[in-house]
């Protein structure tokens, strides 16, 4: 496995950088107010995106994800759980799931901002938290309710305690509630800038909106690229977190294969 890295970064990389090569020599010659030179763009990036910005809307921006995604993150597991282990709880609450799943959460920003203001913090954590909720609820709901009736059984036939009953549980159900987190992260990230366009004097949605509204074209591009950048990153760390975390699901699947 460890021998394949090499070949495996190349492949992931190989798209970007031939993406990268054919805007940049497409562009190198471009006179559009609107379509600068990449390389132009390039050096905007550093002077655009180091001290006061990063301070101010970079770091602002990320600790908002943050604290929307683990608070989808707490609520959706918690309210997964209590759902899924209850049949009668959970033909309860589905249609009312449906529901609320249905409605866009930017749709629901001006509701919020009636109650916290288009510019506060909440407002901006809360519409993230709820955009992030759904997939992990969800998932972890069906996650708990397709486990294997034999692990149920078990946990009866030995009266295992809560506490022992809620973790095999949760390992049950941890490859949906980790496909349901991944989820939740990009729909994340799509909804901080969202959310940052509604009235924000900061961030990183909001300082793209006053690039383009100043005409500063190669910044507002830049704002655009790091976006980029950080949903790879992020994404790549939540690899890490789930290649750590889940070694023992893919040994199962492993053994069940070779069966």
């Amino acid at each position: 496995m460890i021998r394949d890295l090499p070949r495996r970064v190349l492949t992931a990389l190989g798209l970007p950088a031939v993406l990268v090569a054919v805007w940049w020599v497409s562009s190198a010659h471009s006179t559009s107010f609107f379509w600068p030179p990449l390389s132009t763009i390039v050096r905007a990036f550093p002077q655009t995106w180091t001290a006061d910005p990063l301070l101010h809307d970079v770091l602002p921006s990320l600790a908002r994800l943050t604290a929307g995604y683990l608070a989808a993150l707490a609520a959706g597991v918690t309210a997964g759980l209590a759902i899924g282990s209850s049949r009668t709880v959970r033909a309860l609450c589905e249609p009312a799931l449906e529901f609320f799943r249905a409605i866009p959460p930017p749709v629901l920003i001006p509701v919020i901002a009636l109650f916290t203001g288009y510019t506060a913090w909440t407002a901006k954590v809360v519409t993230i938290a709820l955009g992030c909720l759904w997939p992990i609820l969800l998932n972890t709901v069906e996650g708990v309710r397709s486990m294997d009736e034999v692990l149920r059984d078990t946990a009866r036939s030995y009266r295992l305690g809560r506490a022992a009953t809620l973790t095999m549980v949760l390992r049950g159900a941890s490859p949906r509630i980790v496909t349901g987190a991944r989820q939740a992260l990009s729909i994340g990230v799509i909804l901080m800038v969202i959310s940052e366009l509604f009235g924000a004097n900061r961030g990183l949605g909001a300082a793209i909106v006053q690039f383009q509204r100043g005409f500063a074209i190669p910044q507002m591009w830049t704002g655009i690229i790091l976006l980029g950048l950080l949903g790879v990153t992020l994404s790549v760390l939540f690899r890490l977190v789930e290649h750590r975390t889940m070694a023992w699901y893919r040994g199962v699947r492993q053994a069940e294969r070779g069966a």
